[in-house]
């Protein structure tokens, strides 16, 4: 994920601006894009300043790790089960959560699930 630029660099692209160069101009001059001018200087007339905002990340690991007790419970009582079945497991619940959602789940919290028995590979013949 990249980098906000810099406070220092938003608050002078919207002093040119404010000083009477052009938007599209002020973004030249300053090496940034065109979008990103307008886009700060709008934020500078709506909130004062043009503030970066806080970067992204996983919004909905809230929503399993409330429910973290039973997706261990399910998945202790039958140590087979998929994530389709703990998927439609906690539907029946009201809990309506994503394969991946509960992918992320279970790599948050170190929890590998493999089926099959690892086996050396053969050169003659597939093995599965």
């Amino acid at each position: 994920m990249t980098k906000a630029l810099s406070q220092d660099l938003r608050d002078r692209v919207v002093a040119a601006i404010d000083g009477g160069m052009s938007r599209r101009g002020a973004a030249i001059r300053f090496g940034v894009s065109a979008a990103s001018a307008i886009r700060w200087h709008q934020l500078a007339c709506t909130y004062g300043r043009a503030v970066a905002k806080t970067p992204g990340g996983d919004r909905r690991s809230s929503k399993t790790d409330a429910h973290a007790g039973l997706i261990l419970s399910l998945l202790e009582e039958n140590g087979d089960i998929t994530l389709v079945e703990i998927q439609s497991a906690l539907g029946e619940r009201g809990i309506h959560v994503g394969i991946g959602t509960l992918w992320r789940f279970f790599d948050r919290h170190g929890i590998t699930r493999k089926k099959r028995v690892g086996m050396r590979s053969s050169k003659t013949a597939q093995t599965s």
